[in-house]
């Protein structure tokens, strides 16, 4: 069964046939699934420790781990720049609902986690953060896709996003809730958005995909520090 998966052109639409290891793409892609249960599971038991409470409280990792998922999943990975527009198309459009659904299995893995800790914890449709995975996930998938772009742009964007998450919800932590969490965390998160940003230019390795890892990181750095700060004044 898993050489024929693995050799069989009837692998996963938007994902490679095989892998260097030759996993075979349903074998990565339930691996991923799995992998984000256990990262909310994670979350819930490193909010009792100490040090890693506030981390564990925060979405940028999360979107973070779910990217690294989709691109462990190898979803996307026919969306390079010698695709079909239609192929190129769908595999995009499956790496973003496979990071829209790894955001909510974290979600579902933290809640299960949480309970069976003895503490209440509801999961429902209206919850906040289970909104807010819809949009992260699809940005989430988006990035997998371009971080493996062989245009410098699509790489410096990626790079450029991912910082911008980091960093945005670094400053509001800092503007509004340093003073219950500390700041030490969310100076961290900046300081990890930078460096992300940084490797991206380094990556993009021209001077237009440069320029677009450092546009893409301050404006939307900037776009989300506002949201995020909008949200906690409303």
């Amino acid at each position: 069964m898993n050489s024929t998966l693995s050799s069989s052109s009837a692998a996963l639409p938007g994902t490679s046939s095989g892998s260097a290891a030759g996993v075979p793409p349903l074998a990565r892609v339930t691996m991923a699934l799995t992998g984000a249960v256990l990262a909310g599971v994670a979350t819930s038991f490193g909010q009792a420790v100490p040090g890693l409470g506030t981390v564990s409280n925060s979405a940028g990792p999360w979107f973070v781990v779910a990217a690294l998922l989709v691109l462990a999943a190898g979803v996307g990975r026919g969306a390079g720049a010698g695709a079909r527009a239609r192929g190129r198309r769908s595999s995009v459009a499956l790496a973003m609902a496979l990071g829209v659904v790894l955001l909510e299995l974290m979600h579902v893995g933290y809640w299960a986690a949480t309970n069976l800790r003895g503490y209440v914890d509801t999961l429902s449709i209206t919850n906040f953060w289970v909104v807010m995975a819809v949009p992260a996930g699809l940005l989430a998938g988006a990035v997998a896709v371009a971080a493996r772009s062989s245009d410098g742009r699509w790489r410096g964007a990626a790079a450029g996003a991912t910082a911008a998450v980091l960093i945005g919800e670094g400053v509001r932590g800092l503007l509004q809730v340093a003073a219950t969490t500390g700041s030490a965390t969310w100076i961290v998160q900046i300081v990890v958005g930078i460096a992300v940003v940084v490797v991206g230019m380094a990556l993009a390795r021209t001077p237009v995909g440069r320029v677009v890892a450092l546009g893409v990181g301050i404006i939307g750095s900037v776009a989300v520090a506002a949201v995020y700060v909008g949200i906690g004044w409303a």
